[in-house]
């Protein structure tokens, strides 16, 4: 089976559970599983950011990067952060490998308008070559991939990690694709966590705003990966991680499962 795999926000952070989120993929590995990781980092980059003395801000959950944020969120994502991750899930005895999406032109990408609104350098997957994917699996070793790529201009951009987690399952025929967040999954307008999710519903809860921010791009994802064939795609409390061996095999109780209406 293989297996994308989206760590993000305090699963980052936190040694303690970004340790167990290497544990996690480590047992699936073991299990004889292919899984490739995606990560975020927007937490590090907003600390960094303040350490700097630059504003951060956002619209509908993207990060407006101008480029003295961009260079900062290279060095950070592409940098610090997936280096932490690759020491992480290396001591949990895997080969890790880690790259950005504009290594080998991994993932090529565009500039990015939300609402019609120039977030700067800010992009959007525009294609995803899986074959580095391809071949660090083919050496037994497991890809960890910041949210950094290129565009045709030679610059590098920033995009949102779930899409980029999105478009690698799709890129590489995953059969599930997870988002372990901060969040014990969607909620509704009640606040009650939603078990199963289709892709209608998604449109009704954004129509009435019970979902917003950066849950908004994290859904598209859901969408478009399933959409294009990606088996299953749920979103899961990294706290919960421990679940993630069993995700395909056994009924989860944790966080929503996104399915096609």
């Amino acid at each position: 089976m293989r297996v994308v795999v989206k760590i993000g926000g305090v699963a980052l952070d936190d040694p303690i559970v970004r340790k167990k989120c290497a544990t996690a993929v480590s047992h699936l590995v073991e299990d004889g599983h292919k899984v490739a990781v995606v990560h975020g980092g927007g937490i590090t980059l907003t600390r960094m950011m303040e350490r700097l003395g630059k504003k951060t801000e956002f619209i509908d959950g993207f990060r407006v990067t101008d480029a003295e944020t961009r260079d900062v969120a290279v060095m950070v994502l592409a940098g610090m952060v997936n280096k932490k991750l690759v020491a992480t899930i290396a001591a949990a005895g895997l080969a890790a490998v880690g790259l950005c999406g504009g290594d080998g032109k991994a993932f090529r990408a565009r500039k990015k308008f939300v609402n019609g609104k120039d977030l700067g350098y800010v992009g959007e997957i525009a294609s995803a070559d899986p074959r580095w994917v391809e071949a660090i699996w083919e050496r037994g070793g497991v890809p960890v991939m910041a949210p950094v790529t290129l565009g045709a201009d030679g610059e590098y951009y920033n995009v949102n990690a779930d899409e980029m987690a999105s478009a690698c399952a799709v890129a590489c025929k995953a059969n599930a694709l997870i988002f372990l967040t901060d969040v014990p999954g969607v909620k509704n307008a009640e606040g009650s966590v939603i078990p199963w999710l289709n892709t209608t519903q998604i449109d009704e809860l954004i129509s009435s705003t019970v979902i917003s921010g950066g849950m908004l791009p994290k859904l598209d994802a859901c969408r478009r990966a399933l959409q294009r064939g990606v088996g299953r795609v749920r979103i899961l409390p990294a706290s919960q991680v421990e679940v993630l061996p069993e995700f395909y095999f056994a009924k989860v109780e944790h966080g929503t499962e996104v399915l096609v209406a």
